[in-house]
């Protein structure tokens, strides 16, 4: 190598030589050469979210999954249109919103435009509950980083799953920093409802009638707030009339 260069270079690959029994091109060997498969080819997702609409318990529901197989779930600007898209889907078509998380935290491979996505998130949320929509959010093993501090802590009611790791940083880095031993199963969903951060943890298998339950409570508990709050508008200007006469 030369020393003056700024990068080592390579070495050289051998090659068979072109012979009458062996007629082998550089052309072939380039076509013969098994690729490593991408991110999309192992997962067949072009990210790592994936959004659907349909009904849960027979209400309208829009549901948005991160799949931890793709960079391990962590949140980039797509992730962030996702939960966007998500948000304005359940708005138009008058849905409960709901989000399983199971994500390292921000993409640090997009830099600044990863750290973006919390702020737009939180603001999708916000424009859900403005809209008086439930938002309910399901951690699975493991919900950390960016995503912990953005869409993913904002739920009207918020689930877990049995043992799974929820957090801002690791245990490992927390214990390093502090220079204590952590208590046993910290981090842990059941840890964290013991101690208020969350509202249940419910095995995978009873989730569904648990959201289907929950969500025709939440709306039909809208639905009669928006109610009182619309009667109360038309009793005001009565009032104000019946006062000034």
């Amino acid at each position: 190598n030369n020393p003056k260069t700024k990068y080592p270079r390579q070495p050289i690959e051998k090659t068979t030589p072109r012979t009458k029994n062996n007629k082998s091109t550089r052309k072939n060997s380039v076509q013969n050469t098994t690729t490593k498969p991408t991110k999309k080819n192992k997962t067949n997702k072009d990210d790592a979210i994936l959004v659907k609409q349909g009904k849960i318990g027979g209400q309208k529901a829009v549901v948005g999954v991160l799949d931890f197989e793709f960079m391990g779930g962590s949140m980039g600007s797509a992730v962030g249109e996702g939960i966007i898209a998500a948000a304005e889907k359940a708005i138009e078509i008058n849905s409960a919103l709901v989000v399983f998380t199971s994500s390292g935290g921000a993409r640090m491979q997009e830099g600044i435009f990863s750290l973006m996505q919390l702020p737009r998130t939180i603001i999708a949320v916000n424009n859900l509950k403005d809209n008086k929509l439930p938002y309910i959010v399901v951690l699975t093993d493991p919900t950390t980083g960016g995503v912990t501090a953005s869409f993913a802590m904002l739920g009207d009611i918020t689930f877990a799953e049995p043992r799974a790791l929820i957090g801002f940083a690791g245990p490992r880095v927390i214990q390093s920093t502090v220079k204590e031993t952590l208590p046993e199963g910290f981090q842990t969903a059941e840890y964290i409802k013991n101690h208020g951060g969350i509202d249940l943890v419910v095995s995978r298998k009873d989730l569904r009638d648990t959201i289907g339950n929950l969500i025709t409570i939440l709306l039909k508990k809208n639905k009669i707030i928006s109610n009182e709050a619309t009667n109360e508008n038309q009793e005001h200007p009565q009032q104000i009339a019946s006062t000034a006469s």
